[in-house]
Formats: structure tokens, C-alpha cells, sequence
């Protein structure tokens, strides 16, 4: 079992870093492998809406080379995926949501029956308004959310700030514990005959006709 861990932010080993860092220990100590990915900062491209990973069916963005479809053929491998991001006016960063619309709009069939969350890093406010942002993300994916005791988030300034964090590194043990669960219960499931759910055909409301 592998768990994908994203680093949303500009810093490759910052705050959102640290905080990623513990989910990937306690996740070693259940048995569990994880890869911190970090998006880089290089300019990343929104979704436009084109429609042409569809057409493709190869459920990859037909805007290739950059780190979205890297980030896809590791979820061929991976079973579960924790987005963590900076706060960045109470919401994620910029990067991470173009990343995730992307991500999501292409690859949703790699994603969907996979559990996923999100962690946040913060100086001070907005975490809670940045993680549910992100969350969303996986409860329209028929992605299993992953909890922990609560809010996914850090505080701190700085990496040293996140390590004095008490509560904010326990929550992300106890995330980790949560999610090397769920796998072992997935794959128990699996063991025992438990198939995954048949999905009815998509019905697509639109309210102007």
C-alpha cells in the first residue's frame, strides 16, 4: 500500500512539508509507503474546460509535460492521496487548485473509490475555510474522506513553528492512523469478496433549458 502526499506550496521544505513529513512517519510506522510530491514552481495551467481528456480516454490532460500527468501515473500505483497546501487568503494555493482541477477533471477514474484528504499550513486564520475547499474535491469523487481528530491543519511561521505545534502534528498522526486504517479495511474488503459499488449512468440536471 502507497499513499500519494502532495506538497502544494512554493517551499519544497516548508511548513506544508513538515506537516507532510509526519503524516509519511506515522504512516511508515503502520506499514504503509508514501511519496511527498511537490508541485515546484513552475507557472501551472488551469483546466479551460476542452473536453479533450474525454475525447483522449487515455484519463490524462491533453496539456502533458508538466506536473498533473506525473502526478496521475503515480496514482496508477498509489491508493490513497493527501493534498496539503499553504493558506494563502483563507483559501489553497493558487498552484494547488489549477493543479487539482486538472487532476480531477482527467483523472477522476484513477481517483474515485481511493481515500483522500487534504492537510493545510497556516501562520494564524483561514485553515479551516482552505481544508474545506480542498475536501470537496474528493466527496464529489466518490474518494472515501479521510478524518482525523480535527481539522486537517498546522500553525507556524516556519518549519520550526510547525514542530512546536503539539496539537497540529498529533492531528496529523492521528490522520495517518486513520488512513493506513482505511486501506487495510479496503483491502480486507477486497480479500473477503466486497466489490466496489456499480455506478448508475451519470444524470446531469441543467435548471436553464
Amino acid at each position: 500500500m502507497k499513499v500519494l502526499l502532495v506538497n502544494g506550496s512554493p517551499h519544497e521544505k516548508g511548513c506544508t512539508y513538515t506537516a507532510l513529513s509526519e503524516v509519511a512517519e506515522q504512516l511508515k510506522k503502520n506499514g504503509v509507503d508514501s511519496e511527498i510530491f511537490w508541485l515546484g514552481v513552475d507557472p501551472l495551467r488551469s483546466c479551460i474546460g476542452c473536453g479533450g481528456c474525454a475525447k483522449s480516454g487515455k484519463k490524462r490532460c491533453v496539456f502533458g509535460g508538466d506536473v498533473v500527468n506525473a502526478a496521475l501515473d503515480k496514482m496508477e500505483e498509489c491508493d490513497g492521496i493527501v493534498v496539503g497546501s499553504p493558506v494563502h487568503y483563507a483559501g489553497p494555493s493558487g498552484q494547488v487548485t489549477s493543479f487539482l482541477g486538472r487532476l480531477f477533471y482527467s483523472g477522476s477514474a484513477l481517483l474515485q473509490g481511493k481515500p483522500g484528504t487534504a492537510v493545510v499550513s497556516c501562520r494564524r486564520g483561514g485553515a479551516s475555510a482552505a481544508y474545506e475547499s480542498l475536501c470537496k474535491y474528493f466527496e464529489m469523487s466518490n474518494m472515501p474522506l479521510v478524518t482525523s481528530q480535527y481539522w486537517n491543519q498546522v500553525h507556524g511561521n516556519t518549519p520550526d513553528e510547525v514542530r512546536r505545534d503539539e496539537e497540529g502534528l498529533q492531528t496529523m498522526r492521528t490522520l495517518a492512523d486513520n488512513m493506513a486504517w482505511m486501506l487495510k479495511s479496503i483491502e480486507a474488503g477486497r480479500a473477503a469478496g466486497v466489490a466496489y459499488p456499480e455506478r448508475e449512468a451519470r444524470i446531469r440536471t441543467n435548471y436553464i433549458r
